[in-house]
């Protein structure tokens, strides 16, 4: 039993180095990955505003009646899942970079503090952006004729937070694995040959 668990913690501590060198040499192109999507989800959230502007409305006072529109209904649809993929992207290949106290805090490298800074705020645009996309795409279902108090620009400014999401996203990815590698560095350093 003890040599079966350290087998697999050799391998497992193998996989994760192998891992890491591949990340290193990717590093731009993730970037690049991130940001694209976060500039696809932003598009299509825009999109999704205008095609949810052509359908036909009724409007007295601040109250609306409007048609769903269903090319706004897939647009936000897609908009939400690229904005939820970068995310994902970028915080399962960024790492994990906890801070727990405000000693731990202060005590920390600035690319610690700078990565556990955009984990935080990508977090909370990813929140507002991902809840605004989403109650824009549900009014434009194919089911819903909405009569109420009009509901304007919900699409194009979850689309709009895709875009500022892309840049704290690449800044949590970037900041995080230089604190990998400064950790590596700290806890494995290269001996002279």
């Amino acid at each position: 039993m003890v040599l079966v668990y350290m087998l697999t913690s050799a391998l497992f501590r193998f996989f994760i180095s192998e891992m890491a060198k591949m990340a290193t040499s990717l590093r731009p192109f993730i970037c690049l990955l991130i940001i694209i999507m976060d500039v696809i989800a932003g598009i299509l959230g825009i999109e999704a505003e205008v095609a949810e502007n052509k359908v036909q409305n009724f409007k007295m006072w601040i109250f609306e009646c409007r048609d769903p529109s269903y090319q706004a209904f897939k647009l936000g649809l897609a908009a939400a899942v690229i904005l939820s993929l970068a995310h994902v992207i970028a915080t399962l290949l960024g790492g994990c970079v906890c801070i727990w106290s405000k000693e731990e805090l202060d005590k920390s490298s600035p690319n610690k503090q700078l990565a556990f800074g955009s984990l935080v705020f990508s977090w909370i645009i990813l929140t507002i952006a991902f809840s605004m996309l989403m109650i824009g795409t549900l009014s434009n279902s194919k089911s819903r004729k909405s009569c109420g108090i009009a509901h304007h620009r919900l699409l194009s400014i979850g689309g709009i937070l895709c875009f500022i999401h892309g840049l704290f996203a690449v800044a949590y990815y970037v900041s995080a694995s230089a604190t990998a590698a400064e950790e590596e560095k700290l806890h494995h350093p290269r001996t002279p040959a």
